[in-house]
């Protein structure tokens, strides 16, 4: 009975040690988790919020990138820096400065193309000057090697017949080149045939051919 109420002693001992130690074991924490978890978010908040400063910077970077580019554009077309009364002193809209501009620029595109067609225009007016000087210095040349030539009085019906001789020259031309079904046509056809039949070099060989018949005639 003795070693029975021994036994059972130590059996009891035993059971509530374990029963203790089950106990404080379930009431501890898993520190491995914890501490993997722990670990671990601080890692993922960092990452994100790296994510997020990156894309705010680069957003910002295009912000300010836009904005000079506005800026810019209000610097240089004239018609932004004009005070625009009907809105006042309010600063002015990305859409009002986008149309400024585009209306700036279809402005300097007909200024260029107006400026070419008076640059062109000067050009033929400068071959035109260019042909009635070298016309004008072969006159002088030719009147200086025959001084005597000049003193021959011209007839009125010689000057008729060069003058005849231009005109119908010139008619033939014009009526070959004409066409009057309508008004707009003859406007368009009589331009038309004054840039091409009426320039000076080609007045020059219709009145150098004239002389030359007029003065085969007179021989």
């Amino acid at each position: 009975p003795a070693l029975f109420m021994e036994n059972a002693r130590k059996g009891s001992i035993v059971s509530r040690a374990n029963s203790i130690g089950s106990t404080s074991a379930s009431s501890v924490p898993n520190t491995d988790d914890e501490d993997s978890d722990y670990h671990q978010e601080p890692y993922k908040e960092s990452y994100k919020d790296r994510r997020r400063r990156a894309h705010t910077q680069a957003e910002q970077k295009r912000r300010d990138a836009i904005k000079k580019g506005y800026d810019d554009l209000q610097a240089i077309v004239p018609t932004c820096e004009q005070q625009d009364f009907s809105i006042g002193s309010q600063k002015l809209s990305k859409a009002i400065v986008l149309q400024k501009t585009i209306d700036y620029i279809q402005f300097l595109h007909k200024e260029k193309k107006k400026q070419e067609e008076e640059v062109s225009t000067l050009r033929k007016d400068v071959m035109a000057l260019k042909i009635m000087k070298v016309n004008y210095e072969q006159i002088v040349k030719a009147h200086q090697d025959n001084p005597n030539e000049g003193k021959n009085q011209v007839s009125d019906e010689m000057k008729f017949s060069v003058f005849q001789g231009i005109m119908d020259s010139l008619f033939q031309s014009f009526n070959a080149s004409i066409s009057v079904t309508s008004f707009q046509e003859l406007s368009a056809c009589v331009f038309s045939w004054i840039e091409e039949h009426c320039k000076p070099q080609t007045l020059r060989d219709v009145v150098i051919a004239v002389l030359h018949q007029v003065k085969s005639c007179g021989r």
